[in-house]
């Protein structure tokens, strides 16, 4: 008989794969984590970008920007570059945490995560132990607004990113979005150093070969850079504020036929919806259709924690 822990991973994870309810016997745990990593790039201590394909059986289609979650045991080993783990959970436990899709819905092979390690994290120093062929929990169910589904074709895009709040923005460049019409789309990527910097050469060529598509990396802190960072310093606010963006991307971003994106740290998002609202900008809400959408991935107090690395 399942103990009250085991129920519960098991009755998640038979929604995973689809098992029809009260199937005996239970899974095992090689069931129940129903993908396998196939690829494996660190970009830098602590960063890397993670490719998962499900193991026999489809994954439903979602729109670039959607979410879904992975998971592994408690008795997943963790990787050397995590801290000591105060209090470990229980090694039957799925730890599930849900992360942006970064790759293309086109794609039906593997789904593509950014992912930055949280020293102190339950599950991202599980992940960060992952080798290609092993295997993880992949949710069936896909969730997330922040999607290009409420704005109108024509109307610009202003995608801005903190850290691994890039992720939704690959998923959507790669689908390459009304790539024929008018609009302009600038893609603000704010890091501590150039090194943080995750599809900088895909993003790069991207510019290069799409004329209406900018890309605008930042660095916060040049000073840790090993060779000199001749690019923008700063945060993506003095990007916003200065005559830069302007001048790179040819147009005066207004809420008449512009749309804002913000993904990331919380207080890039408040910053940001702040100086947006000065010169007239909205938020989009469930009730109200506005100019500013905003996806958070950093623990929020009181609120829903979604797409947080931990």
């Amino acid at each position: 008989m399942l103990t009250g822990i085991q129920a519960v991973a098991y009755n998640r994870c038979r929604r995973v794969n689809g098992v029809p309810f009260l199937q005996y016997p239970p899974p095992t745990r090689h069931v129940m984590l129903n993908a396998v990593v196939t690829y494996r790039h660190d970009l830098s201590p602590g960063l890397m970008i993670l490719r998962v394909a499900p193991n026999g059986w489809a994954f439903p289609e979602f729109e670039p920007g959607q979410y879904v979650s992975l998971g592994l045991f408690g008795s997943a080993r963790r990787t050397t570059l995590a801290e000591p783990e105060i209090l470990a959970p229980e090694p039957e436990k799925l730890i599930w945490r849900a992360y942006s899709i970064a790759s293309s819905p086109t794609n039906r092979e593997f789904l593509e995560f950014y992912i930055n390690l949280v020293p102190k994290g339950v599950l991202t120093p599980r992940l960060f132990n992952l080798g290609i062929g092993d295997r993880i929990c992949l949710g069936s169910k896909v969730a997330g607004s922040f999607t290009l589904k409420s704005v109108p074709e024509e109307a610009n895009l202003i995608l801005i990113a903190t850290g691994t709040g890039l992720a939704p923005y690959v998923s959507m460049l790669t689908s390459r979005p009304n790539a024929g019409a008018q609009r302009r789309i600038v893609l603000i990527h704010g890091v501590r150093q150039s090194r943080d910097m995750g599809y900088r050469s895909f993003l790069t060529e991207l510019q290069d070969h799409w004329p209406s598509f900018t890309y605008a990396p930042i660095v916060s802190r040049p000073q840790l850079e090993v060779s000199p960072w001749t690019g923008a310093t700063g945060h993506v606010q003095d990007l916003w504020n200065s005559n830069a963006l302007e001048d790179a991307c040819g147009f005066r971003p207004e809420p008449l036929d512009t749309h804002v994106f913000l993904c990331g740290n919380p207080e890039m998002i408040e910053s940001m919806t702040a100086i947006l609202a000065h010169v007239g900008f909205q938020e989009q809400t469930p009730k109200l259709r506005g100019q500013v959408h905003s996806e958070k991935y950093w623990p929020i107090k009181g609120g829903r924690q979604i797409l947080i690395d931990s």
